[in-house]
């Protein structure tokens, strides 16, 4: 009988820099993690120039009484991408932090794209588990988001995506906010949103699960365009998708894809580059 081998989650990393005077070492934690998936996305050609988004939940110093959850105001600082750089050049420091209103609370000589945020404002208010929200334009989600028939049940990282999947119709460029609760409504308690004619969105507790989360919804429309150029598609059984998760629980020993593969992503990164962490 195959076995799952053991794998040490509490592995060493390399240490960030110390965060600056004045900033907690949560929120710096938390922007070395969104800085480094802001350039895993543009390692793997994601990125659409300095469009698209990703952003993360900071934890809130204050708590109210009884100390388990942070104060309303605290529960809704973000961090997001300075509008104008490529997501190769974004570091933990560069990131800006906002309200849920999209204001800035710190000095930066950098905006935020407002329409980037008014769906990622409409997410982080609505679902408590969505500590990062991550959103990309790239060719093939774009592809498979303007097919009628969606995704499609034809391999097993689509098995995954499927079963957690809601759709959300194209209503122009995310600038009205009156369209956040009909983004809502369809993303539900779902993981992954693919926004037709526009793009892909997933949704996670963690910067690393968001990103898991990401890379196997783009690698399940990657396989549907190249597999929809041969012959005929052999679909996947669907008692198969039904028990995807607690298959992927399994093989992940209950913490999740991205606590296992997060620390070698990290370790790529400082092999290529380890500015993020500046």
């Amino acid at each position: 009988m195959n076995t799952v081998p053991k794998i040490d989650t509490a592995q060493a990393k390399p240490a960030p820099l110390q965060p600056p005077p004045g900033m907690d070492a949560a929120e710096w934690e938390t922007r070395v993690d969104l800085a480094a998936c802001y350039r895993l996305v543009a390692h793997f050609g994601w990125d659409d120039l300095i469009f698209t988004h990703i952003s993360a939940r900071l934890p809130g110093p204050k708590m109210e009484a009884g100390g388990l959850r942070p104060t309303a105001e605290e529960a809704h600082h973000f961090l997001i991408n300075p509008y104008g750089m490529t997501f190769d050049e974004v570091t933990a420091s560069s990131l800006v932090k906002i309200d849920l209103e999209g204001h800035k609370l710190m000095d930066s000589p950098y905006e935020i794209n407002p329409a980037g945020f008014t769906i990622h404002s409409a997410i982080h208010a609505a679902r408590d588990d969505a500590q990062c929200v991550l959103h990309t334009h790239s060719i093939n989600g774009v592809a498979v988001s303007a097919q009628k028939c969606g995704v499609l049940p034809i391999s097993q990282q689509s098995t995954f995506v499927l079963s957690s999947l809601a759709y959300h119709d194209y209503e122009g460029v995310a600038l009205n906010a009156d369209e956040k609760p009909r983004l809502v409504r369809d993303l539900g308690d779902k993981v992954f949103l693919m926004l037709r004619n526009h793009g892909l969105l997933t949704v996670g507790p963690t910067v690393a699960e968001a990103f898991v989360a990401m890379y196997t919804f783009e690698a399940t429309c990657m396989i549907q365009i190249r597999t929809q150029t041969g012959g005929e598609m052999v679909r996947v059984d669907p008692q198969i998708i039904e028990d995807a998760m607690a298959a992927r629980q399994t093989v992940t020993q209950g913490v999740g894809p991205g606590a296992l593969a997060w620390p070698g992503l990290l370790r790529k990164l400082d092999r290529i580059d380890p500015s993020f962490r500046s």
